[in-house]
C-alpha cells in the first residue's frame, strides 16, 4: 500500500514503500552430537584389476553390506554347486566403483588376482564389523596387552 503525504503549502507527494518485514527466521537445524553413519569406503587394491584392454584399476569404493546382499547369493546355482564362490557374488554385490570401469559386478571379481580377492574379502570383513577385526588381548605369561587379528573365517559366514 503507498501512502501520500501532504507537506506544508499544500503539495501531496508519494512516500517511498515503506520496506517488507523481514522474513521470520526458521530455526537453526539441530546440531548433531552423534557421528554420522559412514556407508561407503575407500580402498586401493594391492595390485589392481586388469581390463580387457590392459589398463590397470586399483582406487575404488565399497558399501556396507546388507542383509539382502548376504542372502541374495545364496540362490545363485554358481554358489549352491560351490559355496566358495559366494564371496565373488557378495563382493560384485557392494563394490561400488572400481577405477573407471562403467560398472562392477561377479565377472569383474573373478578375474581379480588372488591377492586383491584376499584383499577385499578382509576389507569387506572390517568396514562390516564395525570397523575392525581386531580385539584387545593380554599374553597370558607376562600380562603384556596387544591386539589380535579376529578376520579368519569365511567371506559371508558368522
Amino acid at each position: 500500500m503507498r501512502r501520500t503525504a501532504v507537506r506544508a503549502g499544500g503539495v501531496a507527494t508519494a512516500e517511498p514503500p515503506a520496506a517488507d518485514p523481514p522474513p521470520p527466521r526458521s530455526p537453526a537445524p539441530p546440531t548433531s552430537t552423534a557421528a554420522e553413519l559412514r556407508t561407503e569406503f575407500s580402498f586401493e587394491l594391492p595390485r589392481g584389476y586388469v581390463d580387457e584392454s590392459g589398463t590397470v584399476h586399483r582406487s575404488g569404493t565399497m558399501r556396507l553390506s546388507t542383509a539382502r546382499d548376504e542372502l541374495v547369493p545364496l540362490r545363485d546355482m554358481r554358489v549352491q554347486e560351490n559355496p566358495a564362490y559366494l564371496s565373488v557374488v557378495l563382493l560384485g554385490r557392494v563394490i561400488t566403483r572400481l577405477g573407471t570401469l562403467p560398472s562392477v559386478h561377479d565377472g569383474v571379481v573373478e578375474n581379480m588376482f588372488a591377492s586383491d580377492l584376499a584383499f577385499l574379502q578382509d576389507f569387506y570383513r572390517q568396514i562390516n564389523a564395525e570397523g575392525h577385526t581386531r580385539a584387545a588381548v593380554s599374553c597370558p605369561h607376562c600380562s603384556e596387552p596387544f591386539e589380535v587379528e579376529l578376520a579368519g573365517s569365511r567371506l559371508g559366514e558368522s
